[in-house]
């Protein structure tokens, strides 16, 4: 490398911003993923051996995908070759493994080829590569930010294995800040720097898991403060306005509305309520939230309290009529109501039942006396003929045979009013059995 090269280089590397200049240059430096990077674990073992097949990273922005990939390439000793789905084509990743197969027909090496956003390559496009990966042409590593398993080429998947990554804990954080203050060369060491214990804890936890996003924070405030010593306000100051990490129509919308679900069936209104925050903070569709709510009502509530389906309806028209932000009074007051609300999924389970009882088995004939008698000739095919009329009888139950066969679908719960429905239910059930009873001794 000449002088001249050798400047250029260190004008470019004194442009990046902190969070480039700190990316993690070994396997000992990479922060979080020990869930499949810590000693032991999978991809470790796999790095140790030698033996790292094509892999597929996916997880939120921040969390170390690219730097990670750029650390295998070097542990492995394999090129490394980097191709972005949004900035390039097919015509760019066939030069790209050409040339790893020339790499390795002359005994050049190996190729490590990372692909970021993966999941944004068409179908033809990812085709594409799947001979040399199979052929181990080259080592594909693709991030992606969406769930490969529906986002990514099934034939891909198949050929990799596939590594979720989770946003880094506070404590991650903590260590990568502290070495970017400690850091004379790459870092902010020179500027003797000391960030506040109430600004570190702040910055850990809001930065939600985002290496970068921490480091770029950390970087606004040296830069717009005039102290070294920085506090919470000097944090507050450099972040602006907070965006909320949500994607409305990729994992986090499903993952979010599970959350949401499982917590209230849970009787959980606190968490009820963080889930719904999130959502509506992140753009949800209000009326998505709404036809949750409606289906949760029957589905997990149910006639343990009949009144939930009343008021997740009435939350739906009332956001339909007002809209945000009011809306998310009434939406507060349906999630908080239902999650305390007693739980019976006896109903949903019994047509679940029924159903498939039609499906798997004989058809059962409407018995005759429960057949339209509204028309001329019913009363001489038997139509109607013996129907007993229900209001008639005191208790409004005419002890009758409504189906031709034994079944009992419906199972209600001893809670809430479920547990009135279920006595009120034995005492029926009790009744018509009679009536089958004394139909069979005739």
């Amino acid at each position: 490398m000449s002088l001249f090269e050798k400047s250029e280089r260190a004008h470019i590397d004194a442009a990046k911003p902190l969070a480039a200049r700190m990316r993690p240059q070994t396997l000992e430096e990479f922060a979080g993923q020990q869930h499949f990077l810590g000693p032991g674990k999978l991809l470790r073992k796999l790095v140790e051996a030698d033996r790292i097949g094509s892999v597929l990273f996916f997880g939120p922005p921040g969390t170390g995908k690219t730097t990670l990939a750029r650390i295998l390439a070097k542990a492995t000793k394999r090129n490394f070759a980097q191709l972005s789905a949004i900035l390039h084509g097919v015509k760019d990743l066939r030069e790209v493994l050409a040339k790893a197969r020339d790499d390795l027909a002359t005994g050049q090496g190996g190729t490590l080829l990372f692909i970021d956003e993966i999941h944004r390559f068409n179908k033809s496009q990812q085709d594409a590569m799947l001979a040399d990966v199979e052929d181990g042409v080259v080592t594909l590593i693709g991030a992606t930010t969406s769930n490969p398993f529906f986002a990514v080429n099934g034939a891909l998947v198949s050929r990799s294995q596939v590594f979720q990554f989770e946003p880094l804990s506070p404590e991650d954080i903590e260590s990568l800040l502290l070495r970017a203050l400690a850091d004379k060369e790459q870092g902010l060491g020179g500027k003797n720097i000391s960030l506040h214990e109430e600004a570190m804890t702040f910055l850990c936890n809001v930065c939600d898991g985002d290496a970068r996003k921490a480091l770029s924070v950390l970087e606004t405030a040296v830069i717009s403060s005039e102290s070294n010593q920085l506090t919470k306000e000097h944090i507050v100051d450099a972040m602006g306005t907070r965006a909320v990490q949500y994607d409305p129509t990729g994992d986090e919308h499903y993952d979010c509305a599970s959350a949401l679900i499982k917590s209230i069936r849970g009787s959980d209104p606190d968490a009820g309520l963080y889930w719904l925050a999130r959502m509506l903070e992140g753009g949800e569709d209000i009326r998505f939230i709404c036809r949750r709510l409606i289906i949760l009502a029957s589905e997990d509530i149910g006639n343990a309290d009949p009144q939930a389906l009343t008021l997740a309806v009435a939350c739906s028209q009332a956001c339909e009529q007002i809209g945000l932000p009011e809306c998310q009074l009434t939406l507060s007051q349906t999630v908080t109501y239902m999650a305390c609300a007693p739980k019976s999924n006896s109903a949903t389970s019994a047509i679940s039942l029924a159903r498939k009882d039609v499906k798997e088995n004989r058809i059962l004939p409407v018995p005759r006396h429960l057949r339209d008698s509204h028309f001329s000739s019913a009363e001489e095919l038997g139509h109607g003929v013996g129907y007993q009329y229900s209001h008639n009888e005191e208790d409004g139950v005419s002890a009758q045979d409504y189906l031709g066969v034994d079944r009992e679908y419906y199972q209600p719960v001893d809670r809430g009013f479920e547990e009135k429905i279920a006595k009120r239910l034995k005492q029926i059930r009790e009744k018509l059995q009679s009536a089958k009873s004394a139909i069979e001794r005739e």
